[in-house]
């Protein structure tokens, strides 16, 4: 039972000094914390996709050609937001033509919410209409946007369960394994030994990492 014991708070709290889970897990967890917040970050800034078409709309509705209209809708924009945006207008100002250089930001816009709106500009700008055709046909994409976009809401809502599941089983694993040390000698043996400080341990928690970044990936990308 002492055993038992000591091996559940080594799994618990990583208590042997040099066991190789604690470098493992202290090395990759503010990497997985940077990636984490970051993504969030750029999630949160596609939103503003919607935002610019109809600042675009607007601008050309009051009779502006299409690149004023889109630098004035981007200028109070996330700095995220705009790096597709601006490449394409920088590259606009090199002499490139204006669908060309959208649809190259396309090709890099990291969130499919901006290649739509890149796209739907590009399309305005290679048709070369009027200022008021072509802010009805950027209103017709940002309606799209729209309905998009409230559905996608609206399916995060409701995956929500889902991902408080991914939490808790994430906990479970752990709180097993120690529940298991503590009622079976045999395998608190076997997880204070050199193969389970070594090998079993950190295997785990690798594949349980790897399990918790792929069940979020899978909910996110039914949400989105």
């Amino acid at each position: 039972a002492p055993r038992s014991t000591a091996a559940a708070a080594t799994l618990l709290g990583g208590t042997v000094r040099g066991t190789p889970y604690r470098a493992v897990v202290g090395a990759a967890a503010p990497s997985v914390v940077l990636r984490m917040k970051a993504q969030t970050r750029r999630r949160d800034a596609a939103r503003g996709a919607l935002a610019v078409l109809q600042g675009t709309n607007a601008a050309l509705r009051g009779g502006a050609a299409l690149a004023p209209a889109l630098r004035s809708a981007l200028e109070r924009c996330d700095p995220v937001l705009r790096e597709p945006f601006d490449a394409a207008l920088r590259s606009f100002e090199l002499n490139a033509p204006l669908d060309a250089a959208m649809r190259a930001s396309t090709r890099v816009a990291w969130d499919r919410r901006i290649a739509f709106a890149l796209d739907a500009l590009a399309i305005v700008a290679s048709e070369q209409l009027p200022s008021a055709r072509a802010a009805a046909l950027v209103a017709s994409a940002a309606e799209r946007l729209a309905f998009e976009q409230h559905l996608g809401e609206e399916i995060v809502a409701r995956t929500s369960g889902l991902r408080a599941q991914i939490v808790l089983l994430a906990l479970l694993v752990p709180a097993l394994a120690a529940y298991l040390a503590l009622t079976m000698p045999g395998l608190a043996a076997t997880l204070t030994s050199p193969l389970g400080l070594f090998v079993l341990v950190p295997a785990a928690l690798v594949f349980e990492g790897a399990g918790i970044v792929a069940s979020r990936s899978i909910v996110g990308a039914i949400a989105s």
